[in-house]
């Protein structure tokens, strides 16, 4: 269970420094881009939220994920 949690957070870290470096992105992007699979994505993605790290913003089908800005 504690290699599950450190490969979340680390895909976490991964994200948000990928958000810092190319801004505003579509969540299909993101993860493609990462290259993980989908379900350790989507906890990731749920960590940052809960941490209150990323903004979510739907533009028609599309989502997309930005940081927070303090």
């Amino acid at each position: 269970m504690q290699e599950q949690y450190y490969g979340i957070g680390e895909t976490a870290g991964k994200i948000y420094k990928f958000l810092e470096l190319k801004g505003e992105q579509t969540l299909a992007k993101a993860e493609k881009e990462i290259g993980v699979e989908s379900d350790l994505f989507n906890q990731a993605i749920g960590w940052l939220a809960r941490e209150n790290n990323i903004n979510f913003s739907k533009i028609g089908k599309n989502v997309k994920i930005s940081l927070l800005k303090d």
